[in-house]
């Protein structure tokens, strides 16, 4: 069974990675950021911190790396942190596992399927030229470009997960901000473009994908490879209100509210994952339905 650090291990797909990894026999360690309630299995740590990073590296000796921390927030207001973490904090990670004399088996970066941006290619695979829309979907791509410069030194494996949601993940997102007014019974909820068209995944089956690319990526000789983590199938906002409104048995006025239209606003973000299945097998794919049920009744 593999030692795995997980970045982010108090976020919300930290807690179900770690949650999948142990279940699978796991030994997991965690990051979390500088502050945060550290143990003999959670090290406190600022990605900016380089010398404190490379000590919390050379304390935990992992197999596998699960790097999920970053300003995972599209709409978050500090454009500085947005670079600062999500590039500059990976490249302190990467080069803190590259000065290990005991270097990891597999590395899986979190990228983002929001590099896409406004692509018109319909259902998008990989292949698709990066076309980012905004300073997240930015950040993301230059991590990407950044972590190539040490795929000859470490065995990286980048994922871009297109949406995905599910119990534990914060209000700041749309589908938990959706589940929250219904449980709450709220008589109004304020909403940006009704018409975008999401992928929505459920957080389960991301992180057993994770687990079982890592799992793969100990076994091979080279790195590199890029996958889409996605369902297949768009749905509208309007859409998921139908939905989770059906679940909860009520439905709240919705009134748009311009300052939730984003400028560059991404239309239409549905992936293609079929690399994915034929790197690590089928998918556990849960219905949005089922997933929005679990939200709305945990």
């Amino acid at each position: 069974m593999a030692r795995a650090l997980i970045t982010g291990i108090a976020g919300f797909t930290g807690r179900h990675l770690q949650h999948e990894l142990e279940r699978a026999g796991h030994e997991v360690f965690g990051l979390t950021h500088a502050g945060g309630a550290a143990s003999d299995r959670v090290v406190a740590c600022d990605l900016l911190d380089a010398a404190g990073l490379r000590a919390a590296i050379e304390r935990v000796q992992p197999d596998w790396v699960a790097h999920l921390a970053a300003v995972a927030f599209v709409g978050h207001g500090d454009v500085d942190a947005i670079y600062r973490t999500n590039v500059v904090g990976t490249r302190n990670l990467l080069a803190a596992l590259a000065a290990q004399q005991r270097k990891p088996q597999a590395v899986l970066l979190a990228s983002s399927a929001n590099i896409y941006g406004n692509a018109t290619a319909g259902v998008i695979d990989e292949s698709v030229p990066p076309a980012p829309a905004n300073d997240y979907a930015v950040s993301k791509l230059a991590m990407e470009h950044m972590a190539r410069l040490w795929t000859a030194q470490l065995p990286i494996t980048f994922v871009r997960p297109f949406n995905y949601t599910g119990v534990g993940q914060t209000t700041d997102f749309l589908l938990p901000k959706i589940v929250d007014h219904l449980r709450r019974r709220a008589p109004v909820i304020e909403l940006g473009n009704l018409d975008v068209e999401r992928d929505f995944s459920d957080v389960r089956m991301v992180v057993s994908a994770y687990r079982r690319l890592l799992d793969r990526q100990a076994g091979l000789q080279a790195g590199g490879e890029v996958f889409n983590v996605c369902s297949g199938r768009g749905y509208t906002l309007r859409q998921v209100l139908a939905m989770s409104s059906a679940i909860a048995g009520f439905a709240p006025q919705v009134q748009v509210n311009p300052k939730f239209v984003r400028a560059n606003e991404v239309k239409m973000l549905v992936g293609n994952g079929g690399a994915l299945e034929q790197a690590i097998g089928p998918l556990a794919h849960i219905d949005l339905t089922d997933t929005l049920r679990w939200m709305i009744q945990s």
